[in-house]
């Protein structure tokens, strides 16, 4: 990872028992995923989120940040950004891609993220794009609460959720909406936003919802 003054330090491995096994499905085929994720603007993406996004400079971890398009375009409007992405081909080509001293790079997955224990409170916003639906049922419940203790009081979680039927070689679930609204509450993290919307890869069986949640104050 790269540490807050720049400078590259030697990125330990997260424990075994923290992080599920890499889908090989990511290392194997990282630079046609790079290519077709890095065709897509954050700005068309994340449309949704933009009027909700905090102002600069905001502390935010970008988990599951595959290849840093995000987490670049969090950067150049001034922010902080935490890329968290445990896919190793992924996060080497991200760093190339992407080499912003704003960017600090992380090896970690949900549900416990204990690379990002020191950041407890401390998340002005979290997003979560194309990610959550990875989660087997078991492992989602622990996973809001390792979100929301991260937060800060009045943080923002942004999330994406795919819709329909999951491509071959990859674990996807399709999650609905409503129960991931339902958990987010139980977990002290309140609905501000829901909307719907088409695939931007023009994929006629996919859509996606699109949420955000904000950590109540004390």
């Amino acid at each position: 990872m790269t540490e807050p003054n720049g400078g590259p330090q030697a990125e330990p491995s997260p424990p075994a028992s923290s992080v599920p096994p890499v889908q090989p499905y990511y290392a194997q085929h990282a630079a046609a995923l790079a290519d077709r994720y890095e065709s897509l603007a954050f700005d068309t993406v994340h449309q949704d989120f933009l009027p909700l996004l905090p102002p600069p400079s905001a502390r935010i971890a970008d988990i599951g940040a595959g290849t840093g398009r995000d987490a670049a375009a969090l950067a150049a409007r001034g922010h902080t950004v935490l890329a968290v992405e445990p896919v190793p081909e992924l996060r080497a080509l991200a760093r190339r891609l992407h080499p912003s001293p704003s960017i600090h790079w992380l090896s970690d997955a949900l549900p416990g993220l204990p690379r990002l224990a020191a950041e407890a409170g401390r998340l002005d916003a979290i997003l979560l794009s194309a990610v959550w639906m990875h989660l087997p049922e078991p492992s989602r419940p622990p996973a809001m609460r390792r979100l929301h203790d991260l937060l800060a009081p009045g943080g923002r979680l942004f999330l994406t959720l795919r819709h329909g039927p999951p491509p071959e070689g990859r674990q996807l679930y399709d999650i609905p909406a409503h129960e991931t609204v339902v958990l987010a509450a139980q977990h002290g993290l309140r609905p501000l936003q829901h909307t719907q919307a088409a695939d931007h890869l023009a994929r006629d069986h996919v859509h996606w919802s699109t949420l955000t949640f904000e950590k109540e104050r004390p």
